[in-house]
């Protein structure tokens, strides 16, 4: 698997800036360590006509954190997916972090981040820290979807319209990132065996939540079947 996204292709200037800030962050982490996947699920590329396709993956792990996911994605030359999850060790007392940014032409037309909880009172040791991020200049907040309890009170959805709001949410995804970064240097291991097997179950229904969100199996089913989609879903992008 390639160690660095993206060098086979020149992408999105907006996802490139994301790319960068958050690898930036990401190399802070301690005992940052690059995993191998089956290479059929790290890069997948068609060039047949009117199904072009690009799909990068890149796995690492850190201290504290059993999966740091990024894929970057374009479809049919015209919709362009930045996805970003990293999931907690368990045994550490760490959120979820998750970032998605959908364009489709020159349109940004969904922009999400979150510290999501993977605990039940976790929330309130970093609330304060992300409720304090200034997010007044968007003008086209979005709701959040039905199958959305998983995300905090401070998750952040919107349509992005002009430049300014583009620069502006690099800046809160690199202020949640710095966030999670504080905590993760802040936090020992657990050996409590409950609290663990409770944040493994709010993992587990993180997942489960995510996979109700249908549009990411119908764009992938435009190009795949239903058996390498699911697998897909459940190996890469939301695994257990």
């Amino acid at each position: 698997m390639s160690k660095s996204l993206t060098k086979t292709k020149l992408i999105d200037p907006l996802i490139l800036a994301l790319l960068q800030n958050i690898k930036v962050q990401r190399s802070k982490l301690n005992d940052l360590i690059c995993m191998e996947i089956d290479p059929k699920l790290s890069n997948i590329i068609s060039n047949v006509e009117g199904k072009e396709l690009y799909i990068e993956n890149e796995f690492y792990k850190a201290k504290g954190f059993r999966k740091l996911h990024i894929e970057v994605a374009e479809f049919s030359k015209s919709l362009k997916i930045l996805h970003c999850v990293f999931f907690p060790d368990p045994k550490y007392d760490i959120p979820i972090f998750g970032m998605d940014l959908v364009k489709v032409n020159e349109l940004v037309s969904a922009a999400i981040v979150d510290l999501s909880p993977s605990s039940k009172n976790q929330n309130l040791k970093y609330d304060h820290l992300l409720s304090h991020i200034d997010k007044s200049i968007f003008k086209s907040k979005r709701k959040i979807p039905v199958w959305g309890n998983i995300f905090s009170k401070n998750v952040f959805f919107a349509s992005l319209k002009n430049e300014s709001e583009k620069n502006a949410f690099c800046k809160i995804v690199d202020n949640y990132l710095s966030v999670l970064i504080q905590l993760s240097q802040n936090t020992s291991p657990d050996s409590d065996y409950e609290i663990i097997e409770e944040r493994i179950n709010y993992q587990k229904n993180y997942c489960f939540q995510q996979m109700k969100n249908e549009k990411t199996s119908l764009v992938l089913l435009k190009y795949f079947d239903k058996i390498w989609v699911d697998e897909y879903i459940k190996k890469v992008l939301f695994d257990f």
